[in-house]
């Protein structure tokens, strides 16, 4: 059995270059092989958001505080809130993230393929389509 203490891994902050606004990852754990699945809790501030990505093998996100959107490329926006629990299957283009006025903190679990990448990066969500 492992155990890892809360605050032992430390916070950063979610790269620009795929989030819009401030984010914030807490990592939460990695398996270690033959395990594939990490987690992490994300917390999105007003007006934060992912850029569209996808994941190879899905990913579940489990609504912990806030009210946030998510969306499916070509599907409407949904509103999301604490207990919800979502599931993108695999390869399905998606953005998650706070709304306008009220942030948002989810946990994201998803696994790999063997190399070690959860997700592909995709473009920004625009402004347009953040507030469709």
């Amino acid at each position: 059995m492992q155990i890892t203490r809360n605050g032992s891994q430390p916070s950063c902050k979610g790269p620009a270059e795929y989030f819009t606004g401030y984010v914030r990852v807490d990592p939460l754990f990695q398996a270690p092989a033959p395990g594939r699945v990490t987690g992490g809790l994300v917390t999105f501030e007003p007006g934060a958001r992912s850029n569209w990505h996808t994941h190879p093998r899905g990913q579940t996100l489990i609504v912990m505080s806030g009210v946030g959107w998510t969306q499916c490329w070509g599907e409407p926006k949904q509103e999301i809130k604490p207990g919800d629990v979502i599931w993108c299957p695999p390869g399905e283009k998606h953005w998650h993230g706070a709304t306008l006025t009220t942030a948002m903190s989810h946990i994201a679990i998803q696994e790999h393929n063997g190399d070690g990448k959860v997700v592909e990066w995709l473009e920004r969500v625009s402004d347009e389509q953040y507030r469709e």
